[in-house]
C-alpha cells in the first residue's frame, strides 16, 4: 500500500503522535477555548482555518476572524502555556500571481484574495511571536493538498474530491477556465511527513517552507487521470475562470529538502487511485 510505503521508517513516530492527540471541540475565535486546549501541550499543529478562495471573496470578514484572529489566539495561548513550538499550516496562495516560477520562499508575496491575505497575516504573526516572545514557530506553505476524507460535497470543495464526486455520479467535472493552469498536487501523506519533521527539526524557528512535490500538472491532466482511474469516459465541462484564482502554481522544495530532510514519497497516480477508491467505496 502507498500509505505504508510513504511512512516506512516513520510509522512509529506517526503512531506516537496519534496516540497523544486529544480532540477538543471549540471555536478558534474564542481565546478561552483555545487556551483550555493548550494545557500540558508541547507542540501545536495549527491546521484550523476557513479554507477556500471563493468563500473568502464572499465573506472576507469571517475568513479574517477565523484565520487571523484565530491564529493570534493560538499563538497567545501557546505563549501563555509555554508550548515549545507551533507548526502553522500556511498556503501557497500567498504567492499570488507574482513573477517567478517555481515559487521560492524568498519571493515577495502577492496575495490575490482575502484567504491568501489572511494566511500571509497569520504567517507574519508567527514570525513576530518568535522574535518578540521566543515562541518557536514554523510555517508550512501547502500546495494543493489532496487525499482520502476530504469533503467533496461543499461548494468550496477542493478540486480532487470535487472531480471524483462528479465522475462517480456520471457527470462531467467542472473546470474553471481552459484547464491549462498548473498546480502542484500534494498527497496528504507527504504533508503529514512535513509536519512531523517541522515539529522535530532543530534550528528552524521563524522559518517558512514550501510543502509540495516540486512538479506541477495541469487541471486538464488531473481530470484525464481521474477519469482513467475511475474508468469513466467523461470529458470535463469548461466554464468561466473564477475571480481570485492563481493562474499557475509551481513549488521549489529545495529549502524543505535541505533544512527539514523532507522528501515527497507519494507516486501521484497511486495517490490519486487511493483517493478515488476511498470515495468510491465509502457509504
Amino acid at each position: 500500500m502507498l500509505l505504508d510505503n510513504f511512512a516506512s521508517g516513520r510509522r512509529e513516530r506517526i503512531d506516537e503522535f496519534a496516540d497523544r492527540v486529544r480532540v477538543v471541540e471549540g471555536d478558534l475565535r474564542s481565546y478561552e477555548r483555545v487556551h483550555a486546549a493548550m494545557t500540558g501541550v508541547e507542540v501545536v499543529f495549527h491546521q484550523g482555518a476557513l479554507p477556500s478562495v471563493p468563500r473568502s471573496i464572499q465573506d472576507p470578514l469571517t475568513t479574517n476572524a477565523v484565520n487571523v484572529d484565530g491564529t493570534l489566539n493560538v499563538l497567545l495561548a501557546a505563549r501563555d502555556e509555554d508550548v515549545r513550538r507551533v507548526v502553522f499550516a500556511s498556503s501557497s496562495s500567498i504567492y499570488g500571481d507574482g513573477d517567478g516560477q517555481p515559487r521560492v520562499e524568498t519571493q515577495a508575496p502577492a496575495p490575490l484574495a482575502p484567504y491568501a491575505v489572511s494566511k500571509l497575516a497569520a504567517e507574519s504573526y508567527c514570525g513576530a511571536f518568535w522574535k518578540v516572545y521566543s515562541l518557536e514557530t514554523v510555517c508550512l506553505r501547502y500546495f494543493n493538498v489532496f487525499g482520502p476524507r476530504q469533503d467533496p460535497t461543499s461548494q468550496y470543495a477542493a478540486v480532487v474530491p470535487r472531480f471524483v464526486k462528479k465522475l462517480l455520479e456520471g457527470e462531467p467535472p467542472v473546470v474553471y477556465g481552459d484547464g491549462e493552469q498548473k498546480r502542484d498536487f500534494t498527497f496528504v501523506g507527504d504533508v503529514v511527513e512535513a509536519n512531523l519533521l517541522a515539529a522535530e527539526t532543530d534550528g528552524i524557528a521563524g522559518e517558512s517552507f514550501n510543502v509540495a512535490t516540486g512538479r506541477s500538472r495541469t487541471v486538464n491532466e488531473l481530470a484525464r487521470l481521474l477519469a482513467s482511474v475511475l474508468d469513466r469516459d467523461i470529458e470535463p465541462l469548461h466554464v468561466e475562470p473564477r475571480t481570485g484564482d492563481v493562474r499557475d502554481s509551481a513549488a521549489d522544495i529545495a529549502k524543505a529538502e535541505k533544512s527539514l530532510g523532507y522528501r515527497p514519497r507519494a507516486v501521484f497516480e497511486d495517490a490519486l487511485r487511493i483517493t478515488a477508491e476511498f470515495f468510491e467505496n465509502r457509504p
